[in-house]
Order: structure tokens, then C-alpha cells, then sequence
């Protein structure tokens, strides 16, 4: 029997990424889409054809009554449309970040459990490839005891260009929440481990009228990091609209070797000198990264099937809870002059 889901918010990453994910799973029908703008509205009509179209979210929870939700607003967005598909009896993929505050992050994990519905928030870059190479050469020793882990995610604007959510304070946007996200979630997987501390410096665009944004103004676009883990291991983590290139880069290195990843390229050097490239073909580095998130939703749609309090769907929280919990304190720790902030 296969599941009836919808999609609420159809801007890019919904219709770039989600839909054409979705559409691979032979075992999902998309009936309905969610988008309060009307030119969104007309391409969703356009891209699926057969689903309903609303403007509404909970006319559509009523009309629909779907099996899961896919929430791809903008970040502001994303707690109180939770709620309301948790409340409805749905299960809820959300895009990250699942929510902009720890409360708030408490509250709709514990609406799922108490409704036993799965909620999970989308960790794609666990599915490309080149970290699942990069996992599976810690996983069989091949790197040693790893001790660090160094990400740089360098871009010359926000995706999507300006005056999408990414660039606008109210509607969640920022580096921290776009790409720090990302780097978290990523650095306490392949750490294997709970991070103890974080470091940080934020610096935002010059529109308040206070030097450098004030740290209460403008919109953060550069953010330098360190996050401590257990036995002294350190992740590092630079992220950067203000880059005159395009770049994404991750460095990690144990006792034995030392794996780098640039764009969908790995190369492994042995302590002795030896080099070998364990590059695995990708599609383009295009933001939306489709064939990623087809891998999301199979993982969603185990969950579903294993039940709530699953493997999947715990660890997932586990991520989504400690990557906002970063960030939280991130944020803090800019405000004290980059002092380390114990989680």
C-alpha cells in the first residue's frame, strides 16, 4: 500500500530537490502540495499534475488527511507547521533546521512520541557520496582513531541569490542556520560522539548601522568555529558567503591516514606517503541535490515502517537536537568574545 504524502512549501529545494526525490519511491504518491504563493502554486500545478494544490495548510491536513508531511518552508515556518501535521496524525520530514529554538524542539519531539508519529529533519550530505566514503574508510580502520575534522563551505552569496529566506533575518535565514546546520550534523557522525564545547566568532553584514552589523544586527554571513569533542578531538569549521570562489571542502585525519574531500573528490594518504583516489562519481553540486534526498526518504520511510523510538528516527533527533543546540551556543559564544561555551 503506499503511502500518501504532501509537501508544504514549494520554493526551490522542494521543487529541485523533494519532488524529483520523492518521485523516485514507487511506494509514495505526492497528493497534495502546500504553497502560499500564488506563482509557487501555479509551477507546483505544473511539475504534479494529478495533486491538489492549497494555500492553506490546515485546509489541506483536513482535506488530505496524508499518511506524511514534507515541510520545506522557509526555517520561521517550520515549528508551527510541525505542530500542525503532527497534530493531524501525520508522520513529518522537515527541512533543516527542524526548528530555531530548543523549546520549541522539545515540544514537537515529545507531540511525536506522545502521537507515535515519526518526525525526522533532512540530513542529505550524509548521503553524498563522498561522506559515505569517508564513513565507511573510518568504520573499517582506515584512517585510524580519528582526531580531527576541518569543513569549509565557501560561497560567494546565498544559494538562491538575494532576497530569498536565506538573506531575510525574519524568515530564519543566515550562514549559521543555512550551512552551519550541515557542518553539525556531519561532525558529530563521523566523530562518532557527543561534542563538550563550542568557540565561535559570527560576523554579519554591515546594515544596522553598527561596525561589522553589531552583534545584535544584520544578518550573519561569515562564521569561524570550533567544536571540542571527547580526547582533545576537534572539528573546525569555516563558513563564508563573502568568498571570491565557490568551495567545498572537509579534511579529516586519524593515527594512520588523512582523507580529504574537495567538491565530490577523495583522495587517502597513508602515513607512509601513499595516495589513493576513492572517488565516487556524483551528480553536480547544485544546492538541491535530488538524488541525495531520494536517500532521505527511504530512511523516512523505514522509520515509518519500524515505528516511532526506532533506531533511524532517534539518532536523527539526536543529530537535529545537538546541531541546534550548536548553534544555540555558537550565538553565545560570539557574544562573549569567542569564549567556549560548555554544552
Amino acid at each position: 500500500m503506499k503511502l500518501r504524502g504532501a509537501i508544504s512549501g514549494f520554493g526551490e529545494v522542494a521543487a529541485r530537490g523533494h519532488l524529483p526525490g520523492w518521485l523516485t519511491r514507487e511506494d509514495v504518491s505526492l497528493v497534495a502540495i502546500h504553497e502560499p504563493v500564488a506563482e509557487r502554486r501555479q509551477l507546483a500545478m505544473r511539475m504534479l499534475k494529478n495533486a491538489r494544490i492549497y494555500d492553506d495548510l490546515g485546509l489541506m491536513l483536513d482535506g488530505e488527511a496524508p499518511d506524511f508531511v514534507d515541510i520545506a518552508s522557509p526555517p520561521a515556518l517550520h515549528a508551527e507547521s510541525v505542530r500542525a501535521a503532527l497534530e493531524a496524525g501525520a508522520h513529518v520530514l522537515c527541512e533543516k533546521p527542524l526548528c530555531l529554538d530548543l523549546d520549541a524542539f522539545d515540544k514537537l519531539t515529545k507531540l511525536a512520541a506522545e502521537r507515535s508519529r515519526i518526525l525526522m529533519c533532512v540530513h542529505n550530505w550524509k548521503h553524498a557520496p563522498a561522506f559515505e566514503t569517508a564513513r565507511h574508510a573510518l568504520a573499517s580502520g582506515r584512517l585510524g582513531a580519528l582526531r580531527f575534522i576541518s569543513i569549509d563551505r565557501l560561497r560567494t552569496e546565498p544559494a538562491g541569490g538575494a532576497g530569498k529566506w536565506r538573506s531575510d533575518i525574519a524568515s530564519g535565514g543566515g550562514i549559521l542556520i543555512d550551512h552551519g546546520w550541515h557542518a553539525f550534523y556531519l561532525a558529530q557522525w563521523l566523530m562518532g560522539d557527543a561534542p563538550l564545547s563550542v568557540s565561535a566568532h559570527l560576523a554579519r553584514q554591515n546594515n544596522s548601522g553598527l561596525p561589522d552589523g553589531g552583534l545584535d544586527g544584520g544578518l550573519d554571513d561569515l562564521a569561524d568555529i570550533r567544536v571540542l569533542f571527547p580526547g582533545d578531538r576537534l572539528a573546525r569549521i569555516h563558513l563564508s558567503w563573502r568568498a571570491p570562489v565557490r568551495r567545498t571542502s572537509t579534511t579529516l585525519y586519524g593515527d594512520l591516514a588523512m582523507l580529504e574531500i574537495e567538491g565530490d573528490r577523495v583522495i587517502v594518504t597513508e602515513r607512509s606517503g601513499s595516495v589513493e583516489d576513492r572517488t565516487v562519481p556524483d551528480a553536480p553540486d547544485d544546492s538541491y541535490h535530488s538524488t541525495w534526498f531520494g536517500k532521505v526518504a527511504e530512511d523516512f520511510q523505514r522509520a515509518i515502517a519500524t515505528g516511532s523510538g526506532r533506531p533511524v528516527a532517534a539518532r536523527n533527533l539526536l543529530e537535529a537536537r545537538t546541531a541546534l543546540g550548536l548553534i544555540v551556543a555558537a550565538r553565545e559564544s560570539t557574544s562573549t568574545g569567542g569564549s567556549p561555551i560548555q554544552l
